[in-house]
């Protein structure tokens, strides 16, 4: 391939970012947005916990069905729907009918002060690519993994602008997520002092689209011909910030940094991936879900999502670029070695990185090793 051909495929993935960038935007607004995969189907939705009446009427107008809504699998287990489609399920307007239904057939937080709902039937006509992105479309928007849409056959991207509705491609929408990571870049440094590490520098990564930056910490001068001493933190509010006792993020943050310090040199990655990935607000949301009594894999289950969201392509992609090829890796999460191995970085050893429980957190951390493998 050609540098001009490189650069033009390069040009064409930015533009396809800021797309999704700005359609996912438009969801957190309650807007709706049109979505249209190779095959030739199309579809406009809207965020479901975001939804109003007057979204749904006009769907119905725009759309050439009536509106359905779509929920995981994980989501549709908990409400007892049948799974007769791959990814994602789809539930008819019959079944909810009003915004009100639909938005508690998405947001699980009520759901034992309604144990009656339902049933809920589940349409079994195969799931089009373009449904399946916009879910995907409301988990990179940190929303609820939920949708309502309605099938259309007009796919004139014009006409849809014409009425205020972005349109993007399934296919941009369910390789944003990796085309982001894979496409970071160091936007500056500095040097940042230490309370446990007054020798240390901060630099910034962020790709095209302009989204959330990652940061390096880099502790000394770690030289890049010998593993080096590395953790990837997932940004956590609560524990790094305000010092929560549901987790042990702040120990393992503040004990990583201390750690790196006393051998003399080494790197943490701070990753944002609030929540194993699913933001900040869908944390608290699992949270509420804890309260009643359902552990950390099972809220996030509830809420729609996988136990874990995360990717490891942005770690692996900084380290790179800061010329580390091998590390020794600070973790107790067996998923963090092999995602950093998948993407071709060497883990020659893991270094425990285990602290003291306690009242608040010793059933979050019991069930991170019973249910997740972590090796505590």
């Amino acid at each position: 391939m050609t540098t001009a051909e490189n650069t033009s495929e390069g040009a064409d993935v930015a533009a396809a970012m800021l797309a999704v960038d700005r359609a996912s935007h438009d969801f957190r607004r309650g807007r709706a947005v049109h979505i249209y995969d190779e095959s030739g189907h199309s579809v406009v939705a809207v965020a479901s916990e975001l939804v109003t009446e007057q979204a749904v009427s006009r769907l119905a107008v725009i759309g050439d069905s009536e509106p359905a809504i779509a929920i995981t699998h994980h989501r549709a287990r908990t409400l007892k729907v049948r799974l007769y489609t791959d990814e994602i399920v789809l539930i008819p307007f019959a079944s909810w009918r009003t915004a009100e239904i639909a938005r508690t057939i998405a947001d699980p937080t009520t759901d034992l002060a309604n144990p009656l709902r339902g049933p809920y039937t589940a349409m079994r006509d195969p799931v089009a690519d373009a449904s399946i992105a916009a879910v995907q479309l409301a988990k990179i928007a940190r929303l609820l993994p939920s949708v309502i849409l309605a099938s259309c056959d007009e796919q004139d991207e014009t006409n849809f602008r014409k009425d205020g509705i972005s349109s993007i491609r399934a296919s941009d929408v369910m390789s944003y997520e990796m085309d982001t990571a894979g496409s970071l870049t160091q936007v500056t440094a500095a040097r940042v002092p230490l309370e446990e590490a007054e020798n240390s520098r901060i630099l910034s990564f962020r790709s095209p689209d302009g989204g959330r930056e990652h940061l390096a910490i880099i502790v000394g001068e770690p030289p890049t011909d010998r593993p080096v001493l590395a953790r990837l933190h997932s940004e956590c509010f609560t524990g790094d910030l305000v010092g929560s006792l549901k987790c042990d993020c702040g120990q393992q943050l503040r004990g990583a940094i201390s750690q790196i310090a006393e051998e003399g040199a080494g790197i943490l990655l701070y990753l944002r991936q609030e929540g194993r990935g699913i933001g900040l607000t869908n944390k608290l949301r699992a949270y509420a879900l804890q309260d009643q009594g359902f552990d950390t894999v099972e809220a996030n289950e509830r809420l729609g999502f996988e136990s874990d969201e995360r990717i490891f392509l942005p770690a692996a992609r900084i380290l790179k670029q800061l010329g580390f090829q091998q590390v020794r890796l600070m973790t107790n999460n067996p998923d963090k070695v092999e995602g950093l191995t998948s993407f071709g970085i060497d883990v020659v050893e893991r270094v425990p990185h285990a602290f003291p429980s306690n009242d608040h957190n010793e059933f979050y951390l019991s069930v991170k090793k019973e249910k997740s493998g972590h090796l505590l």
